[in-house]
């Protein structure tokens, strides 16, 4: 179906988990020929990797996008249609890292220090300022225009455009994948699913990823689960065999209990307590419950919860810009480098373009009623429906009353985050830290907070100013 161009801007271009198979996937769509394709990104050197690429593969695969590239947003945004924002303020690894250890001088020591406990918030509060800048710039040079998000912590930045701005955002995640993965396994034998032996954890290690993926893009051909709650916070409402519309539930829960007890050991016991299969997998999950940061239990070494492997994610990061700085040089055979799957937002751009109410099973968007116990205009995930004229969830109704508690303070810490560094306010943020279930002391908490300000001043001006 042939629609009208588009003007498609990527900010964040060069994004080590985003960019390149978002913007493979856009030169790939025939309805997208023609468009513009506007790459951003402040590191020069990469984005100078990351056109040669892309003019190149337009180029082989005759896609016919007018590319352009600037290295501040503010040059690209004017009536773009879509911005699709991947940026990362960094040095992603060292600054997580750095998240993870402040606390831990005082005792406090996080299961994985990404999305939720203090580390959550320092790493919101750091990228919540520049996305900030590109959605009140969206205002005055694009207002009707969808802002596309995957920058991580998801819920707390797609707040903060929501909340602070007249700009429209939905936030993209894959995560749903863990959890059709981790059914694949339990349903292997019953649906004719090969899984491999090193298929044992769903974290995001190098260890884990291919087995993870290829157990996910079986099962996923196979099975469709309606999961919903917050982003990598979510919860497996059904299961049914995509052909049959079969209810498999009854029978996931069954093989779940036979699978390995070291498979994923702390979503087992969630799935127990709680009746409902939490979707992200252990290393997630762990962030935004309550039980897993007791300093004397160490509960971490009884779920065999991993950290994020820092140092090796930095390398694989250097490696992957070696690999595609010799491929815009070589020219190389395309197939061998790309990868040939996307993120979702050439779907969701297409289907705002053609009408095409795709429905697509994890969405980020504002709860508008959707689900029925949780804060109305609290950033939600879920499934949708993508059409000319906007998003609508689904409806999901109520949550057990347990699971929506444990979403409730996720959403209200998210808010006070998102509050706290918008206004610059130190209260605020104390307040967040408070509620966060690893913090046991208002003293080590406001001593967190102070660390963080000093040692991220630089990325977090409101609290200085």
């Amino acid at each position: 179906m042939k629609v009208q161009p588009t003007k498609i801007v990527c900010v964040g271009a060069g994004s080590y988990s985003f960019g390149l198979t978002t913007l493979v996937s856009l030169l790939r769509s025939p309805i997208l020929n023609g468009s513009q394709l506007i790459l951003v990104d402040k590191n020069e050197a990469h984005l100078a990797i990351m056109v040669e690429l892309i003019s190149w593969l337009n180029d082989v695969w005759d896609a016919g996008m007018h590319i352009d590239a600037y290295t501040h947003h503010r040059q690209a945004l004017k009536d773009a249609n879509f911005v699709i924002n991947a940026i990362e303020v960094g040095p992603r690894e060292g600054l997580w890292e750095s998240d993870f250890r402040i606390p831990l001088k005082f005792g406090v020591r996080q299961p994985y220090a990404e999305n939720s406990g203090p580390g959550g918030f320092a790493h919101a509060a750091r990228n919540i300022t520049p996305i900030m800048e590109i959605a009140r710039d969206m205002e005055n040079l694009c207002p009707d225009a969808w802002l596309i998000n995957f920058t991580n912590p998801m819920a707390r930045i797609c707040a903060a455009i929501h909340r602070h701005t007249r700009i429209k955002v939905v936030g993209l995640c894959h995560q749903l994948s863990a959890g059709y993965a981790m059914v694949g396994k339990a349903l292997a034998n019953d649906l004719n699913i090969m899984v491999p032996d090193f298929f044992t954890s769903t974290h995001a290690s190098p260890r884990y990823a291919a087995s993870m993926f290829f157990t996910y893009f079986q099962a996923v051909e196979k099975v469709k689960i309606i999961a919903a709650g917050v982003n990598h916070f979510t919860w497996m409402l059904n299961l049914t065999d995509r052909k049959a519309n079969a209810d498999l539930y009854p029978l996931f829960r069954e093989r779940w209990q036979a699978l390995p007890e070291n498979f994923e050991p702390l979503t087992r016991r969630v799935f127990d307590a709680f009746g409902l299969f939490p979707i992200p997998g252990d290393e997630h999950l762990c962030e935004y419950l309550p039980w897993v940061s007791d300093p004397v239990t160490k509960p971490w070494e009884k779920y065999e919860l991993e950290l994020y492997e820092w140092s090796d994610h930095e390398q694989s990061r250097e490696d992957q810009w070696s690999s595609l700085a010799q491929a815009a040089r070589d020219k190389a055979n395309p197939e061998e480098f790309v990868p040939n799957y996307s993120e979702g937002a050439q779907e969701v751009i297409e289907s705002f373009l053609t009408d095409g109410h795709l429905l697509w099973e994890a969405l980020n968007i504002p709860n508008q009623g959707q689900i029925t116990n949780l804060p109305l205009d609290a950033i939600i995930e879920l499934p949708g429906t993508i059409a000319a004229d906007g998003i609508t969830g689904a409806q999901i109704g109520e949550l057990p009353e347990g699971i929506a508690e444990l979403l409730r303070r996720e959403i209200t810490i998210s808010h006070l985050t998102v509050d706290a560094v918008l206004y610059g306010d130190r209260k605020l943020a104390l307040q967040a830290l408070l509620l966060d279930s690893v913090i046991r002391d208002m003293d080590i908490a406001q001593k967190i907070l102070d660390e963080y300000l000093i040692a991220y001043r630089e990325q977090l001006p409101t609290f200085w100013e």
